[in-house]
């Protein structure tokens, strides 16, 4: 679709919003105002901010919706599809996950992938994908920005942001635990305890995680009984806060993580040829590998920071200097078989894959206006450099070691003129400089070594109009810009490595705010259209069995986004999500390798590969709906309630190429909890089920050997206790 064409379709689909609810608002003083829809604050602007008054498509997660989604010992993928527009999955168990927003993400799976979703823990940037995994606990909330992002933020990003920050120290002494049992001995410890410890000066918080599974899948082959599908997540972080007076604080940050558990449980020919619907070779409790390794995962880390902001009366000047440190491999039995089958598998594959001792610096500075006057301005500079050595092993020849390094710089500002009472203004302009190289260490294929580097500056432009003081509309354009990337996982299986060109995006949004009838009810949406010039994206698999960066010509989105929250009556709230987002790959010449045993449905070029122009960028759901519920009855000193979520993903297709096969539609799965609550005594005890109809999604498929597939978190039921003291 033409730019035009999409900005004409959301300019009519937001006109249209925007006068319903107009008409709402109007009708809205009739209510009875019994209750409303409570303050969120977010930080998107750097600054803490009703979300209410932010010209930007964000969707904060927090409370028991965030609390819930993490009660079976989920790791971060449990956030796929909590808020609209954002999904996520792996093939690489407990780390790498890999995040799309509005459908724009990166299925490549290897450890040295670059991605245009970026990850902020307590304002660090966690960059290669094995820091994206890092575990999230004692959060205050999270917050996905959706579109380009980097006028603000230290790390470009093309597709949008997820933001995870913390419970901070202060001087109330204070603390929360939050512990779960469950099916397969499934454990959570999640907590975190501070206070004073020189009153007005000096403050501290502990904050820890211990999540735990027994295995709990036999392997039929080995005749071993619970041989796989357990993990034991344990992580820790300190904070100290020091404030010697009104001018200066220092937030200092160090923390650590050690992981042991399962690679992704990969499962042959639990597909048959023609269809996406699992057979009966898969039984969630069971596989057959002949490697006896059982696909073991290990992962250590620890980080450090230090935000340090001086107040210079009316401009604050804040430094964020950070490190982080991780090593580990998985092992995986990628043909998810034996030579006897299930099903008839050409090959037997085995691979594993790690980190050498990842190191990541970054450097931010930022000056910003502080001040009540109608401008506001913030300008910064961030330097990234991070080095790491990748070793892969297929076992069927020596193994290969890559040792890839990136370094970057940027400078960026931003600046808001408020016009009037009714209209403020925005712009933001940056420069950034990316430099990638990589090496081979050591293996037999002694590749030439690959650089690559480029330089470009991205912009944004919005304007926030309040119709009255529950109504806001705004738009924004803004281009993004992913620096060129290598990819040199080919290099261990006697290929040449591969290398994309730079993504740039141009995005358009236009977006509402609302609160109505009395403020009872939340709703916020949002319209979208982009293209990217030469969008990457990795050929993985095939019958080639490959990781390959490729450029595509172009490609383009449209879409939408509905967050939504409804006060009911006092006791029970409803919040309802929804995004919708076509997207296509622009490229008549483009062409991929197809599997080795699925049934492609594109045309085939003279070669064999198949032609994906027309098709949907891969992962990227038409549409995702989430909803949630909470009823309460009052009884005693507290209450009795049940809480409920639900999401819906629409059709997925897994990858560049489409097959009768690779894809999903129409997947779902819900959680439960029902408790007794004491709020004023900070205590919740409860029942729960995750993933409470059992339901068997299919998250993602191995394509080069047989129908391999991998699916979702099995059902966990369990107890749960939350307080907070």
């Amino acid at each position: 679709m033409h730019p035009n064409r999409s900005f004409r379709r959301a300019l009519t689909v937001s006109c249209g919003l925007t006068a319903l609810v107009a008409s709402l608002a109007a009708g809205s003083a009739a209510m009875a105002q019994d209750t409303q829809v409570g303050e969120v604050v977010v930080t998107a602007q750097k600054r803490s901010e009703n979300l209410q008054d932010v010209p930007v498509s964000v969707a904060a997660i927090s409370g028991e919706r965030l609390q819930s989604a993490f009660a079976a010992g989920e790791d971060i993928l449990s956030l796929s599809g909590k808020a609209p527009g954002l999904y996520a999955e792996s093939s690489n168990g407990r780390v790498a996950p890999r995040f799309y927003i509005r459908g724009l993400g990166n299925a490549d799976f290897d450890l040295a992938a670059s991605q245009p979703v970026s990850i902020i823990q307590d304002d660090v940037v966690l960059e290669n994908v094995v820091l994206k995994s890092s575990p999230i606990y004692d959060l205050d909330h999270v917050e996905v920005l959706r579109g380009p992002q980097g006028t603000l933020f230290g790390r470009n990003t093309t597709a949008g942001i997820v933001k995870f920050d913390t419970i901070k120290p202060s001087d109330e002494t204070k603390g929360r635990l939050a512990a779960t049992y469950g099916s397969y001995n499934t454990v959570t410890l999640d907590g975190g305890y501070g206070g004073a410890i020189v009153p007005g000066k000096v403050a501290v918080r502990a904050s820890f995680l211990l999540q735990r599974r027994d295995d709990y899948i036999d392997n039929t082959y080995t005749k071993k009984e619970n041989a796989l599908g357990g993990f034991n997540e344990k992580a820790a972080r300190v904070q100290l806060l020091v404030t010697p007076n009104d001018k200066l604080s220092a937030l200092f940050n160090v923390h650590g993580r050690d992981l042991d558990g399962t690679a992704a449980v990969f499962r042959a020919n639990v597909l048959t040829k023609g269809s996406n619907k699992l057979n009966g070779n898969y039984q969630r409790d069971k596989v057959a590998f002949d490697n006896t390794a059982n696909n073991p995962q290990k992962y250590k880390g620890y980080g450090a920071s230090a935000n340090i902001g001086y107040d210079f009366d009316g401009v604050k000047l804040t430094s964020i200097t950070a490190y982080e440190n991780t090593h580990g491999y998985s092992l995986g039995d990628i043909d998810g078989g034996n030579p006897t089958g299930p099903g008839f598998i050409p090959f037997q594959s085995s691979t594993q894959d790690g980190l050498t001792n990842l190191f990541q610096w970054t450097q931010e500075v930022r000056l910003a206006s502080d001040t009540d006057g109608p401008l506001s301005w913030q300008v910064g500079g961030f330097y990234f450099d991070t080095k790491y050595d990748n070793r892969t092993d297929p076992f069927f020849m020596p193994a290969t070691t890559l040792r890839q390094t990136n370094k970057a710089w940027a400078a960026f500002g931003q600046a808001s003129y408020k016009v009037n009472d009714q209209l403020t203004l925005t712009g933001g302009l940056r420069y950034t400089d990316d430099k990638k190289h990589m090496n081979v260490v050591s293996g037999p294929n002694k590749a030439p070594a690959v650089s690559v580097s480029d330089s470009k500056v991205s912009w944004d432009l919005s304007a926030f109009y309040k119709i009255d003081e529950d109504v806001s509309v705004y738009a924004k354009v803004a281009s993004g810009f992913r620096g060129p990337s290598i990819q040199g996982r080919d290099i261990a299986f006697g290929s040449p490595a591969s290398s994309a060109k730079s993504e740039t995006i141009m995005s358009y949004e236009l977006g509402l705010k609302s609160e109505l009838f009395e403020r009872r009810v939340r709703l916020n949406g949002a319209v979208f259209a982009y293209n990217i010039d030469d969008p990457q994206f990795s050929a993985v698999g095939g019958g080639s069995n490959s990781n390959r960066l490729i450029n595509a010509k172009k490609g383009e989105a449209y879409g939408l986004e509905l967050d939504s929250e409804f006060v009911v009556t006092p006791n029970f709230v409803v919040t309802a999500g929804y995004s919708y987002a076509h997207t296509k790959i622009k490229d008549s010449t483009l062409a991929v390798a197809p599997c080795a045993a699925c049934t492609v449905t594109d045309k085939l070029n003279g070669a064999g590969l198949a032609l994906v122009d027309g098709n949907p960028f891969p992962n990227a759901p038409k549409y995702t709906f989430d909803v949630t519920a909470r009823y309460s009855y009052p009884i005693a000193k507290g209450e009795l309630f049940a809480f409920t979520d639900w999401k819906v993903q629409g059709y997925t297709n897994l990858f560049l190429y489409q097959s009768k096969e690779f894809y999903s539609k129409g997947d779902f799965e819900g959680g439960l909890k029902v408790g007794y609550a004491d709020k004023s005594a900070g205590w919740e005890l409860a029942a729960f089920a995750r993933n409470i109809t059992n339901e068997a999604n299919i998250k993602g498929a191995i394509d080069f050997n047989n129908l391999t597939a991998f699916v979702n978190e099995p059902r966990v039921v369990g107890v749960s206790l939350n307080a907070n003291f």
